[in-house]
């Protein structure tokens, strides 16, 4: 079935085969000569359909508000299609003749699943059909596995320079994956379980002493959605196989606590996810892998609520994160407007919002050593605009940074693209390669 997982869900003949058969279930649906079906049922499930799609968006975006940024309309007419079709499907069923039944059932199912690899092409977040299926993951094994963190090291800089000269020809063919939870020592943070991924190079002996990046996950989200829609697996492996089995340790912490909770990556109200990120996190990673404890070999990156977190961990702890990658994140920490962002997380007090806020701390810091990529979606109207006030605030303040724009909106497309583009940047900066 490897053929299955590998298909494209993203791309290929895949999606608009799944639309056709999406547009003749709908057709199918309507289609009832019954005149009772046409004047009252079919009117009634239209409305019903656009009445649960309009409560669904103002819960979301009114009530409950579980993100700070709006959701694309078109989600919205997505979701209003499928509950349409399912609104459908039994009178349809009593409107046709008994063997029609399972007709009016997978017509209804065509259309649910076109809606949702319609909106699955607004994220990318699953990109083949294996990956729904959860049978395309990369080669796990348990953190009992990882081998000791003690043992001799090869060391040096750019790394690979001295690990080419006697880098062993019996490494694995490419890097493995397992979950660890991190516990939140001293920031009290309940996590959940980080994502670790190990290159080729990690699994022999002597070691190379290999650098670290801390990657975090968007908002709603969680540490596992780096290895579906982020390709990390795929994107480490193929740089390892051009560098003699070197790639960063990569640590996938777990940056909001779940997958809806959104505590702005600060010390607040809302936890202590700033303290977990920039303290709990090292300490821990430091401890249990054989990794370069160097400053200036660790970086952090993240998509979206993840990129914002990036910014504002090189901008409050440049000592521990002088290096990283903001792929598609805020202008600045968000629960949706400012008021409503100091009330909930500072009881009201702004100086202590601005104190750590990355966008005040670049008009008042100079950051010389830090050194940093802004990666932005071209059509990504939401965060374009915010990306580039976030590039100037930060070349302002004496960073080294570059801003780069990908073809793409707010999805999976652009911040894969962009980890597998500035891998180099970061490795070099990192110390691994030349």
């Amino acid at each position: 079935m490897g053929w299955l997982d590998r298909m494209s869900l993203v791309s290929g003949p895949l999606p608009y085969i799944v639309a056709v058969c999406g547009v003749i279930g709908a057709i199918w649906l309507v289609a009832s000569r019954r005149r009772w079906f046409v004047r009252r049922v079919l009117p009634g499930c239209l409305l019903a359909a656009v009445g649960l799609t309009v409560a669904l968006y103002v819960v979301v975006e009114k009530v409950w508000r579980p993100f700070p940024d709006p959701v694309e309309t078109s989600i919205y007419v997505w979701i209003g299609i499928g509950l349409c079709a399912v609104a459908l499907m039994i009178p349809r069923i009593f409107a046709g003749r008994p063997w029609t039944a399972p007709v009016s059932v997978l017509a209804t199912a065509a259309v649910v699943l076109t809606a949702a690899v319609q909106i699955n092409l607004v994220f990318y977040a699953y990109p083949t059909v294996g990956n729904v299926l959860g049978s395309s993951d990369p080669d796990r094994i348990d953190f009992a596995q990882v081998p000791s963190s003690a043992g001799p090291v090869v060391t040096g800089r750019p790394l690979e320079d001295i690990w080419a000269q006697q880098a062993p020809s019996d490494m694995p063919d490419g890097g493995r994956i397992a979950t660890v939870p991190i516990p939140g020592t001293k920031s009290g943070f309940a996590a959940r379980d980080a994502v670790i991924y190990l290159p080729p190079a990690y699994f022999v002996s002597p070691r190379p002493l290999l650098p670290v990046l801390v990657l975090l996950a968007g908002q709603p989200g969680s540490p596992e959605d780096w290895l579906g829609g982020g390709k990390l697996a795929t994107t480490m492996d193929a740089f390892a196989r051009e560098h003699h089995g070197l790639a960063p340790v990569v640590v996938v912490a777990d940056g909001t606590g779940s997958q809806f909770a959104n505590p702005l990556c600060m010390d607040s109200r809302l936890g202590n996810a700033a303290t977990y990120l920039a303290v709990d996190v090292p300490t821990w990673t430091k401890s249990n892998l054989q990794v370069d404890p160097d400053p200036r070999a660790w970086a952090v990156a993240g998509l979206s609520y993840g990129g914002t977190c990036a910014l504002q961990l090189a901008t409050n702890f440049p000592e521990v994160y002088p290096t990283f990658l903001d792929l598609s994140g805020q202008q600045e920490p968000t629960l949706g407007d400012r008021e409503r962002t100091i009330g909930d997380a500072f009881g009201g007090d702004e100086a202590a919002f601005v104190a750590v806020n990355p966008m005040d701390l670049m008009t008042t810091r100079r950051y010389p050593d830090t050194a940093g990529i802004i990666v932005v979606g071209a059509s990504d109207d939401a965060y374009r605009g915010g990306a580039q006030r976030v590039f100037e605030a930060a070349k302002n303040s004496g960073m080294d940074v570059q801003y780069v724009e990908l073809p793409g909106r707010h999805s999976f497309k652009v911040w894969s693209t962009g980890l597998r583009e500035e891998l180099d940047w970061m490795a070099k900066r990192m110390g691994l390669i030349s």
